[in-house]
């Protein structure tokens, strides 16, 4: 690995670009008005030069011209920006994590998306081991011009307590008028498929079968053996093509080897038969039309996308509406409005328990053949009857006579049978009035509104494995449950633009208004119980026991702030900036709720001293700003969940759950202290441009739910406490290595460094737990250690060597030791975009260097034989690399090789044997496209053709984590961390596009 990452080392992005947005452009079809200028924070328009904090704009063909359509455009921000981590994962319709400049609270943390000045929702939903992705995947990308990453405090600060963990600006596009004035019309369709990337999935050796040892345990009356269909492991007996056994389909009527004893040999057909190829379908149609003061966008775009599971597929439908109108020549209108309507099918499980993927890559049978699986589901479910489990026919049935499951369905049943869907229903709009008053005022009226409705419907059929489900989490072998979630998020802005010219060479500028924002969580959850009277029928209402009182969830929460800004110009060469923020939000004591972020800004254009030819423009900036967050609802007072009602007969009362967490009334905003200097540098004419940054945080009064002694009543309890700092470094460059009238080679490349610590805690706490995973690994914030400290058994070391006992030949191991950290040392990208004629060709290399991941697949799956190389010790075992404690190099073979679980694996070695360093280098975008000449469309309707083949993850050059994809982890937020388990692979994508404008 060093090899390969020191040469994506010396890396940098473009200079630093600066928001912009629609919202305070008079003439949004006139792109020119805003030539050289950018509108900042809250619509603030300034120079670029002027800026004194880094941020970063990525155009829409960058974005989304050089890759397939992802379905969530926060998974086609990686590697492009500087600071910004982008984790996504394999999960269908699955969340994309973002992250800039580190982890600066205990809990983690997401940055704030606004759309075009106002603020949306981007949280991530999981539930029932399912991960139903972030909400920024309901923004259509086609709407998208720019997306613009704020990433430091001063960037951000004006957006107070929601600033914390920088900003995303989305940018949407404005109507654009032809010359004859007529509607612009723009089509445009893609087809893409995804092959899966075979090493991101298990290889499984072909000399042992079904057991979880050598032998067969039973046999027929006539010494025929049975398979060990009840184990699910790998570690049996060895295939043998003239030994005759009696294995799962043997007993399955239906099938054509009923009654029969078939050779002992490997599958045919393994796990990765199970997938399909998926196929996206996406069409988008705008009609637009504009002129000065004037422009209207209306967009619609149709994707339907089936999944690498069976049975799994989306249908999302977007309309969007834009409008910027002059309603006289001092006021200006402007209106945006979006829905989304998504309905998906047959998500995958994620997690340990009941996962389908997480068996094939840890509890398998080597002999099992998919397509024989899938032929007896086919006929069973046609035929189902109590007798043949209600189609459930599977390998792992708990006898001879019972075709029950004992630890796994048939995996079709499973995604045909017990699959989930959902419907997500996403509508953003907003509504905008500017008044000049002059050329020095001007007033900004504006109101937005972001909705989402998601239903989710979760089935358990008949014939199912017994497994936890619903709200009791009991056993059951059927049951039906439902979720409904509605969130609205209101923003109430208005606010006083002004400038004045206080001499020829100083001028100054700001704003000074307030935002109400009133955010909206209504959720009810409710199951059957004890499983469905009637097979098949899914509602609350077919259940066996009485449902459960439907757990109810309503959150109302709102926040008043006041804001004002000011900057000074000093001869076009010196520039100050302050502003400065009250927030006062409902979620405090309503004694200690107003709390004030401040921000100062400044930056010194040295190319105004120093003229040079080769010297094309040179600043040096500097900031301090402080932003932060304030409690989780309802974390002030305790509260109660219902547990149901106790009746005698004659009189009833209330049953209520207990409080495990103490709330905390003297809770206070949590605060973070940002230092950041930098320089930007533009060379020959802009052929190369450099940004330099530096910057340095301290994130302090963390709200924290720290374990306290369960002899309190309690096992958390909210506090204000704890400080985590983050330092870094990033580096952007752009090059134009060559240029001619017809060809042009562009260079963007970035690369950042953060360095995260864990100051302290609370009181005497040195730990804070963050999640736990099963083989006694868990996440931490552990003082003294970067944020996602790994924590389980390790080797015991004699001078740097692994210890190994003398007389079993296994390894010593100490628990209770750091084994790893989640998190990375450094991210970089290269992009590479080449444009001859009508020709184009891009790529992006995509890196990630550290990052240690937990892998639960091969902590079991080496344990029960299923992974290639497993094969080659089990009979005569192994001589482990290591010293004895006597500090001889070991000799010893491993006792008793040939038992389930006695080489490797789980069992047998310390949790440091699992963790595997994350980093990768991958192909992640990649491009070719031809525009047909002007000449050839001349006499058509046609006026402009774009085709272009495009493609998505297409090679992962290097990683170290063995069959799976680094980032393909369980989910959003702290899911996106550390732990690899039961992943879907990853799949090569490639696309057709074909643009046509009219």
């Amino acid at each position: 690995m060093k090899k390969l990452t020191t040469s994506v080392l010396a890396v940098v992005l473009s200079s630093s670009f600066a928001m912009v947005s629609a919202q305070t452009v008079k003439d949004t079809a006139n792109t020119q008005d805003i030539e050289g200028v950018v509108v900042t924070a809250l619509g603030i328009k300034r120079e670029k030069k002027s800026l004194g904090y880094a941020s970063q704009e990525i155009k829409a063909d960058a974005l989304s011209d050089g890759t397939t359509n992802t379905g969530n455009i926060a998974a086609q921000l990686s590697g492009k920006v500087a600071g910004l981590n982008v984790t996504t994962n394999t999960n269908f319709g699955g969340s994309a994590n973002l992250l800039i400049r580190g982890i600066k609270g205990v809990g983690g943390g997401n940055p704030l998306i606004v759309i075009d000045g106002s603020p949306v929702n981007n949280n991530s939903t999981y539930g029932s081991q399912i991960d139903y992705g972030n909400a920024l995947s309901d923004i259509n990308q086609e709407d998208i011009e720019s997306i613009n990453v704020l990433k430091g405090a001063a960037a951000s600060a004006l957006y107070g307590e929601r600033g914390l963990n920088g900003v995303i600006v989305i940018v949407t596009k404005n109507g654009k008028g032809k010359d004859d004035g007529s509607w612009g019309v723009t089509w445009s369709s893609t087809v893409q498929a995804g092959f899966i990337d075979k090493s991101t999935f298990p290889k499984y050796q072909t000399k042992y079968g079904a057991g979880y040892d050598p032998s067969f345990t039973s046999s027929a009356a006539d010494g025929t053996p049975y398979a060990n269909y009840t184990d699910d492991a790998s570690w049996g007996p060895a295939f043998d093509p003239n030994l005759l056994v009696y294995q799962w389909d043997s007993f399955d009527p239906s099938s054509p080897n009923y009654g029969k004893a078939t050779p002992w040999v490997a599958a045919k057909n393994g796990p990765i038969e199970f997938f399909n190829t998926p196929i996206t379908y996406t069409n988008t149609v705008s009609l637009e039309k504009g002129q000065k003061g004037k422009n209207i966008l209306f967009s619609y775009d149709n994707m339907t996308a089936d999944g690498l599971m069976p049975n799994s597929h989306i249908a999302k439908n977007t309309m969007s509406l834009k409008v910027n109108y002059d309603l006289t020549d001092k006021l200006h209108a402007s209106f945006y409005s979006t829905l989304t309507l998504q309905d998906t099918k047959g998500r995958n499980t994620t997690g340990y328990s009941d996962n389908l993927v997480g068996g094939f890559r840890q509890w398998w049978q080597t002999n099992v053949d998919l397509k024989d699986l899938e032929r007896a589901y086919q006929y069973g479910i046609n035929n189902a009857t109590a007798a043949n489990n209600y189609g459930n026919v599977t390998w792992n049935r708990t006898s001879a006579a019972n075709g029950e499951p004992t630890f796994w369905n048939n995996p079709y049943f499973q995604a045909y049978e017990s699959y989930t869907s959902d419907k997500r229903n996403r509508s953003f709009s907003y509504g905008q009035l500017v008044y000049d008053f002059n050329k020095n005022f001007s007033l900004t009226g504006k109101v937005s509104y972001d909705r989402s409705t998601l239903s989710i419907e979760n089935r358990l059929a008949q014939g199912s494995l017994l497994q936890a489900f619903g709200a009791s989490g009991n056993n059951v072998g059927s049951g039906y449950a439902r979720q409904d979630i509605t969130q609205t998020e209101t923003n109430y802005d208005v606010f006083l633009n002004y400038k004045f010219n206080i001499t020829d060479n100083i001028n100054v500028s700001g704003i000074a208004g307030g935002n109400i924002r009133r955010n909206y969580l209504n959720s009810i959850y409710a199951s059957t119980e004890g499983g469905l009277v009637v097979p098949g029928i899914y509602a609350v209402s077919n259940s066996v026991l009485s449902p459960l009182a439907p757990a109810e969830r309503l959150e109302i929460s709102q926040t008043n702030s006041l804001y004002a800004t000011a900057s000074v110009d000093f001869y076009k060469t010196f520039y100050l900036d302050a502003t400065f923020r009250r927030d006062q939000s409902s979620t405090l004591p309503a004694s200690d709720n107003s709390y004030y972020y401040p921000s100062i800004t400044g930056s010194f254009i040295a190319s105004e001293l120093i003229k040079a030819d080769w010297l094309s423009f040179w600043k040096i900036r500097a900031n301090y700003a402080e932003v932060g967050g304030t409690a989780p609802i309802y974390s002030l007072i305790n509260t109660y969940t219902s547990a149901g009602v106790f009746s005698n007969g004659e009189s009833s009362v209330g049953l209520y759950n207990s409080v495990t967490t103490n709330n905390n009334q003297e809770l206070k905003p949590q605060r973070s202290k940002e230092f950041e200097i930098g320089t930007e540098v533009h060379f020959l004419k802009d052929r190369i441009t450099l940004d330099l940054a530096y910057y340095k945080t301290k994130t302090i009064d963390q709200i924290i739910a720290l374990p306290v002694s369960s002899a309190t009543g309690f096992t958390t309890q909210y506090i204000n406490a704890g400080q985590i700092d983050n330092k870094g470094y990033e580096v952007s460059l752009g090059l134009v290595p060559f240029k001619t009238p017809n060809f042009t080679w562009n260079m963007n490349i970035n690369w950042s460094k953060n360095e995260n610590k864990v100051v302290s805690l609370a009181g005497d706490s040195q730990n804070y737990l963050l999640a736990s995973f099963q083989g006694g690994v868990s996440m931490n914030a552990r003082i003294g250690e970067a944020w996602g400290t790994l924590i389980g058994s390790d080797y015991v070391y004699l001078d740097g060597q692994k210890v190994v006992n003398a007389t079993t030949g296994r390894y010593l191991r100490e628990n209770n030791k750091v084994i790893g950290n989640a998190t990375p040392d450094w991210i970089g990208g290269i992009r590479n975009s080449f444009n001859y004629k009508g020709f184009s060709l891009s790529f992006l290399i995509d890196v990630r260097k550290g990052g240690d991941i937990f892998s639960l697949d091969q902590y079991y799956g080496l344990a029960t034989g299923l992974y290639e190389g497993t094969e080659n010790y089990r009979e005569s075992g192994v001589v482990w690399e290591g010293v004895n404690p006597n500090g001889q190099t070991n000799t010893t073979v491993t006792a008793n090789p040939s038992a389930f679980g006695s080489l490797d694996g789980y069992a047998r070695m310390p949790a440091k044997r699992f963790v595997y360093d994350g980093s990768y280098v991958k192909l992640r975008e990649a491009s070719i496209g031809y525009s047909l000449p002007k000449s050839l469309l001349s006499g058509t309707f046609v006026n402009e053709a774009k085709v272009s083949i495009v493609g998505r993850n297409l090679w992962i050059i290097h990683k170290n984590l063995p069959d799976a994809d680094p980032e393909a982890m369980v989910g959003g937020g702290l899911r996106s961390y550390g732990y690899s388990i039961g992943s879907l692979p990853t799949t090569r994508d490639i696309g057709l596009n074909v643009t046509l404008k009219f």
